[in-house]
């Protein structure tokens, strides 16, 4: 068994404190973590930054989600990400970098950039960018495209290990494509198995959700919303902000529409619950009903958005045929859950 981390509460696992099953499942997952958790100091960034220098593939924290990590100026290396994820060559991926003097090296930038990375940069905002012609950025990475995905994560760990490479790291979410997004170092386990050399285990993402995805090359427009909301945005650049869906020339992840699925049906919209069905509600408790879920005890969207993804991956483990949920409200971060639950129900 590796060493233990510093801090074990930080797994951010969730327990419905009515069912065992839920207690014991959990308290499993957080010792399977503790397993292949490495301490998140100098050793670890070592080994991370070993492996992908050889263009192999590791699984790193972020605010938003895990993600898997491999140089973005090795062909070799980001091929095998659409690998590992089975995921197609045309959906492009996020390149991450830790410092805005070495993106300037493969993008163009501009004004509205100027404004949005100022305000919100370290975070979870993703733009898009002109590619320039020289970049090393593998073609891979956008399907050959001019433009380019970019953000600038806020995870320590994972600036920390960005800080001493010479390259940016292309990082999709750590799971199969099309399944749920991970946001502990376990999920990624029960994702991938032992495929994966190294995972760098950061404890639970703090936002839970994806980026938002902000398109600075045309009209500015969002392609996903996420962990900044369009409202945030708005106030910044003075003015009102379209949700764009790309479906011919996709520019960044996010645009496909079957995505985030718990691997059972989901039910939008719903009243209640059928026999055999998981009931997902936004907020509240539900006494002696073991079927009910709620994102947030008393209506905090943020709390509903970090604990998504977990709630949805706990009711699959469960055993529960189908998942129904009740209205969620659709503005803030709530946007971006709606976003989430309406591609993982689509047929």
């Amino acid at each position: 068994m590796s060493a233990m981390s510093e801090i074990l509460g930080d797994a951010g696992i969730y327990f419905d404190p009515l069912d065992p099953y839920s207690i014991a499942n959990n308290l499993k997952i957080l010792i399977e973590s503790q397993e292949l958790r490495l301490k998140n100091g100098s050793n670890s960034i070592i080994k991370a930054k070993k492996y992908l220098l050889n263009n192999e593939v590791v699984a790193i924290p972020t605010e938003t989600v895990y993600g898997l990590a491999a140089n973005a100026y090795s062909g070799k290396a980001v091929r095998k990400i659409f690998t590992y994820k089975n995921r197609p060559l045309n959906n492009p991926l996020i390149v991450h970098y830790c410092k805005l003097k070495d993106l300037k090296h493969d993008c163009v930038l501009n004004e509205n950039f100027n404004k949005l990375h100022k305000k919100f940069c370290p975070g979870p905002l993703t733009f898009i960018l002109y590619k320039k012609k020289n970049s090393k950025i593998s073609k891979l990475v956008n399907n050959n495209k001019k433009t380019i995905a970019i953000r600038f994560p806020k995870n320590k760990i994972t600036r920390n290990l960005l800080a001493t490479l010479n390259f940016p790291l292309a990082a999709p979410s750590a799971n199969i494509s099309t399944k749920l997004s991970p946001v502990t170092a376990a999920d990624v386990k029960d994702e991938f198995g032992n495929k994966i050399k190294l995972i760098l285990d950061g404890g639970k993402t703090k936002i839970g959700l994806e980026s938002t995805i902000v398109d600075l090359t045309d009209k500015v427009s969002i392609l996903r919303p996420g962990g900044i909301t369009i409202e945030r945005l708005e106030k910044v650049l003075h003015r009102k902000l379209k949700l764009k869906r790309l479906i011919k020339n996709i520019k960044s992840p996010g645009q496909l529409g079957f995505h985030y699925s718990p691997g059972i049906p989901v039910r939008l919209n719903a009243k209640y619950p059928k026999k055999n069905e998981a009931f997902l509600k936004f907020s509240g408790k539900a006494k002696n009903k073991n079927n009910y879920f709620a994102l947030s005890k008393n209506r905090n969207m943020r709390e509903a958005a970090k604990n998504l993804f977990s709630i949805l991956r706990l009711i699959k483990k469960k055993g529960y045929s189908s998942i129904a949920v009740s209205r969620i409200p659709n503005q803030g971060l709530g946007l971006a859950i709606n976003d989430r639950l309406k591609k993982a129900s689509h047929k």
